[in-house]
């Protein structure tokens, strides 16, 4: 890994592909002991969550189901904290056991708006998986019950994350250079 252009912004290599899969293999371990016997539907938030989403569900070595839904709250480099939901779940989930799983929680606001929304259908219980998280930068009280690793505010792409649309595809995660 080396130092990248994305945009006009440089970034150098922060976590690696491999580091990321043994975290999420270690997720999917703790998340098979506790919901084996539970058939658990797994909400993935796309666009970020989809990699994660898919890495972790092939670990899954039990009965369970996953959906997806769309949310927008990022221009740049900067969250807007105008959330906007672009596409719902449609799977009914009153009784259901839900694990959200989110690329990055930042502020808190994005994954608050998704809470109040599953709420609202009376789910068996919801526990938020997080690839990364900035407890720094909250605005809101989110504790998410597994968090692959705890970062500092900076500004990461890769494995899902982008700027600007770019850098999805790459399989480590990169932070902005200061």
């Amino acid at each position: 890994m080396s130092i990248i252009k994305v945009h006009d912004r440089n970034f150098e290599p922060f976590i690696s592909a491999k580091q990321i899969d043994e975290r999420v293999s270690t997720i999917a371990d703790e998340i098979t002991l506790e919901y084996k016997d539970k058939n658990p539907l797994f909400l993935a938030v796309l666009n970020g969550a989809f990699i994660l989403a898919a890495d972790l569900f092939r670990k899954i070595t039990f009965q369970s189901e996953i959906s997806f839904a769309k949310i927008s709250s990022y221009s740049g480099t900067s969250t807007t904290e105008n959330i906007k939901q672009l596409i719902g779940f449609s799977e009914a989930i009153t009784g259901r056991h839900i694990i959200i799983i989110e690329d990055i929680i930042d502020t808190g606001l994005s994954m608050q708006h998704v809470l109040n929304q599953i709420q609202g259908h009376h789910p068996a219980s919801v526990k938020i998986l997080t690839l990364l998280f900035k407890p720094k930068s909250l605005k809101v009280e989110i504790t998410p019950h597994y968090v692959g690793f705890a970062i500092e505010p900076k500004f990461v792409l890769g494995y899902g994350l982008d700027y600007d649309g770019l850098g999805r595809n790459l399989p480590d995660i990169y932070a902005e250079v200061s």
